[in-house]
């Protein structure tokens, strides 16, 4: 009796290391597909703060500077809507533990952004709609912030999938981060354009050039 526990017992250990094993690689093989998901969000993102970036530094008219606002509002939008049509499918298909888990990693993300937003406005004694334009001092602090939050996510992310790629593209958004704090707001959209292309835009493409490998 003794001797068939424990050929079980190391039975059951190496078949759970071939099933972490197995795990990473459906893991690995979803992102290459979920690569897609990588692209339309950092391209969003990059014409969104690249966008808002002209708007600081380039005089438009009125008709032109609604035209831009509206239209990356709309990106957004349907990126959204891309998003969540794009997960109720893939729920039809495998699901995998390591894919919650970075649903959860992301969703809290949101939530962190949403709570440090209502602590500031509350050290500050203002709402948002108090927060004027010209009032960059808290936009100035907000920002870094946001961009250290994404720097975290985003590490994880590669460091759940084991991806060095994307654990270097966090990296590289954390050290914009910090180095956005040294400068002016129009100067910290632009950073942030720049690190969504690093840390999104060129992993997502070179994941999804590879789905098929």
């Amino acid at each position: 009796m003794e001797t068939i526990k424990s050929n079980d017992e190391s039975f059951t250990e190496s078949q759970s290391l071939e099933v972490i094993r197995e795990m990473l690689k459906v893991s690995q093989k979803k992102l290459k597909n979920d690569g897609i998901l990588l692209i339309v969000w950092g391209w969003i993102l990059f014409i969104n703060y690249a966008a808002m970036f002209l708007a600081w530094k380039v005089v438009m008219t009125y008709q032109l500077s609604n035209l831009l606002k509206y239209s990356t509002a709309g990106l957004v939008v349907a990126g959204v809507i891309f998003t969540i049509y794009y997960i109720y499918r893939q729920r039809k298909k495998v699901q995998t533990y390591i894919g919650v888990s970075l649903r959860y990693v992301w969703g809290s993300v949101l939530f962190c952004m949403v709570l440090i937003n209502l602590i500031l406005f509350n050290v500050l004694h203002k709402s948002y709609f108090e927060l004027q334009h010209p009032n960059r001092a808290y936009f100035e602090l907000q920002h870094p912030i946001f961009m250290v939050i994404f720097s975290f996510a985003v590490v994880v992310t590669g460091s759940i999938l084991r991806n060095k790629l994307i654990i270097l593209g966090g990296i590289v958004f954390g050290l914009l981060a910090y180095l956005s704090s040294f400068l002016a707001l129009p100067e910290q959209l632009l950073l942030e354009a720049i690190a969504w292309l690093i840390a999104l835009i060129i992993p997502g493409h070179l994941l999804y050039a590879k789905r098929n490998k």
